[in-house]
């Protein structure tokens, strides 16, 4: 299932086969289907993507401001691009992490968050289509599957970047963008985006809950690991401000990504 939507290319054709496996998972884990076994899997290194959108070095992505129609429309197709590696990267912890002895709700989650991922994308590309454009239309970000890359041998790096740091960014920004288009009087963008922020806490969350799963197996210190693990693995920076109210609904503390904030900014001033 996982391996089968990784590899198909195109963007609607991606979603719709997740789509339908989830389906098939949750029918037979309520029993009203042929039991599905956790096996393992061989993923590809990378997922299939379509011709288009041509990827490029994020210096080399335009930048547009959202107040005009194209910066709006670039933008929207910013998450949707997004919203497709979401649900690309939720498949391959499935099949990439199989070998993992893990209690079956932790498949539940990620098959449940790329199922949403992929309503997420049908979503923005209806409205992209609405306004007169398309996913793919634009160039986009080459270097979202890096996260992937660098954790791809390691589950708990993996859910410490992923889903708590990159996810976690997403509910820290998506207020603003819904405001962007509730001024722009773009109504369908706005729902879309509501929906996106309001199950995007569930996906922080699960991230949340079995990375605290595998540190208490471990005996391990969750805050100390989750901050060796992001040192190592996230090349980026957290900056704030922070949506700490909806961080704290997902099961992420302040302590955890203040003190990484800190180190960043001590870094820029040369401390």
């Amino acid at each position: 299932m996982a391996v089968e939507v990784l590899t198909t290319a195109d963007g609607r054709a991606k979603t719709a086969l997740s789509r339908r496996h989830a389906a098939a998972w949750f029918a037979a884990r309520k029993g009203e289907a042929t039991p599905i076994a956790v096996g393992t899997a061989n993923p590809p290194p990378h997922p299939a993507r379509p011709e288009r959108p041509e990827l490029l070095s994020p210096r080399d992505v335009p930048r547009r401001r959202p107040g005009s129609e194209a910066g709006r429309i670039a933008l929207l197709h910013a998450v949707a691009h997004i919203e497709l590696n979401a649900v690309d990267l939720h498949w391959d912890i499935i099949a990439r992490f199989g070998h993992v002895p893990m209690p079956i709700g932790f498949y539940d989650d990620w098959v449940k968050c790329a199922d949403e991922e992929s309503k997420h994308f049908n979503m923005i590309c209806d409205v992209l289509e609405s306004i007169g454009s398309h996913y793919g239309a634009l160039p986009a970000h080459a270097g979202m599957w890096r996260a992937a890359e660098d954790t791809a041998e390691d589950l708990m790096g993996r859910l410490a970047v992923v889903p708590m740091v990159l996810e976690a960014r997403g509910l820290d920004v998506t207020p603003g963008m819904i405001d962007i288009f509730r001024k722009a009087t773009l109504p369908a963008a706005v729902a879309a985006l509501e929906v996106i922020y309001a199950e995007e806490v569930g996906h922080v969350a699960y991230g949340s809950k079995w990375f605290h799963f595998l540190c208490g197996r471990e005996n391990a210190d969750p805050k100390e690991v989750f901050h060796a693990l992001v040192r190592r693995y996230f090349h980026g920076a957290l900056k704030p401000p922070f949506n700490e109210e909806k961080r704290a609904e997902a099961g992420l503390p302040p302590d955890f990504y203040w003190p990484l904030a800190e180190e960043t900014e001590q870094r820029n001033r040369g401390v």
